[in-house]
């Protein structure tokens, strides 16, 4: 009986093992079953990376060691960190025509406007370092170019100035490296580190340099970028025009007074002080000294519309310059009930010109060219925006 049980038990163990390991499998099919909807709809894939590419018109040398792969990081990076690169897509619409204008003027490459998203990613902040506004401009750089950086103004987040400032560290670099992708380089690292490296490599080529960590990632970022915003499709994020962020179109309104109460100062141009703001992100404090008189160009909204599909309603105030002084030197309810005139934005038609406007309007050309900033001999092309204050008597 013993030897018979003896022989059984073997095939029995193997019988057993054999279930268990049945059991085992039908568990393992069962668990991914569950999870199979997350697996069908899911998926990370490789990004689609460009045969040629060009930085200011200089070619990337897509064909050499390594400028594959360093540029597929930076893609991969910013493809899938999609919440930061759909705000950048979003935001690059309100703030990209300025930049661009700004280069141009000054003869700096339209893809240097990729470098403020890299950045700063188009948010007013203040790095670790402290650099500051979209282009991370650092104090003694700020003032070396010219911007004012105190507690009450720093205009490094001024779009305008700061783009300025950024435009003639370009002009330098350049005459430096004649090399744009070396000056974007260099942006990053220094003209002092970058032309160290030169020196002591043999090289002048950005894609032939062994630099820092953070130098060597830089220019790929960039290019990772504007192949992002050139074709944003082809990498999967779909933005309609209606959700991109809207140009708000300003006015620049001259003071040269100091503003003590900046609130008082919104509420006497008929807009609150939370939009001061939003358009003035250089202004720090809740006062604007003024003890040299210098003058500040002060952006107010402009029209109507751009407000209304933002969920605000603004009601115009007279914005030209005397007004604006007389308006901030005296806070009666006399002078500030006189401060209020309605802007007219006037759209040039066939044939009209600086003077017929003036008298459609019952106001001098002179007027007109100065609220306007014409010189003498400037003409009008039609459908020219033209900016007219009327009293509101």
């Amino acid at each position: 009986m013993l030897k018979k049980l003896k022989n059984i038990l073997p095939g029995v163990l193997l019988f057993v093992l054999l279930a268990l390991i049945v059991e085992f499998l039908n568990y393992s099919t069962s668990g991914v079953a569950e999870g199979n909807t997350f697996n069908q709809n899911y998926k990370v894939l490789p990004v689609p990376l460009p045969d040629s590419l060009t930085f200011a018109g200089e070619l990337v040398p897509m064909n050499h060691l390594g400028i594959r792969e360093n540029l597929e990081q930076e893609m991969l990076v910013n493809i899938y960190w999609q919440s930061q690169t759909m705000l950048e897509l979003k935001r690059a619409n309100r703030y990209f025509p300025e930049i661009a204008r700004i280069l141009k003027k000054n003869g700096i490459p339209d893809d240097f406007k990729y470098l403020a998203m890299a950045e700063s990613g188009f948010a007013f902040k203040t790095s670790p370092a402290g650099a500051a506004g979209f282009w991370q401009i650092l104090k003694p750089t700020a003032i070396a170019n010219g911007l004012e950086v105190g507690k009450d103004v720093d205009e490094r987040y001024n779009l305008e100035k700061s783009t300025e400032a950024a435009c003639k560290y370009f002009k330098q670099a350049y005459d430096e490296f004649h090399n744009w992708t070396l000056v974007a380089a260099s942006y990053n690292m220094g003209m002092a580190g970058i032309a160290k490296a030169v020196a002591f490599q043999k090289q002048d080529n950005y894609y032939d340099l062994g630099l820092n960590t953070e130098t060597s990632r830089y220019i790929y970022r960039v290019l990772a970028l504007k192949e992002l915003l050139t074709n944003p499709q082809k990498f999967g994020f779909y933005v309609k025009s209606s959700e991109l962020y809207p140009l708000i179109p300003t006015l620049k309104v001259p003071v040269d007074s100091s503003i003590k109460n900046l609130a008082d100062f919104a509420l006497s141009m008929h807009v609150n002080y939370r939009i001061l703001k939003i358009l003035n992100p250089w202004l720090l404090s809740s006062e604007l000294p003024n003890p040299e008189k210098e003058t500040f160009m002060i952006s107010l909204p402009k029209k109507d519309a751009v407000f209304i599909d933002l969920g605000e309603t603004i009601v115009f105030n007279d914005t030209t310059a005397s007004n604006v002084n007389k308006c901030l030197a005296d806070t009666s309810a006399k002078t500030q009930s006189q401060c209020s005139s309605k802007i007219v934005v006037h759209f040039v038609k066939p044939n009209e010109t600086i003077s017929t406007i003036a008298k459609k309007y019952n106001v001098t050309p002179e007027q007109i060219r100065s609220w306007n900033s014409l010189a003498d001999t400037s003409s009008l092309k039609v459908n020219d925006e033209v900016i007219l204050f009327k009293d509101n008597k």
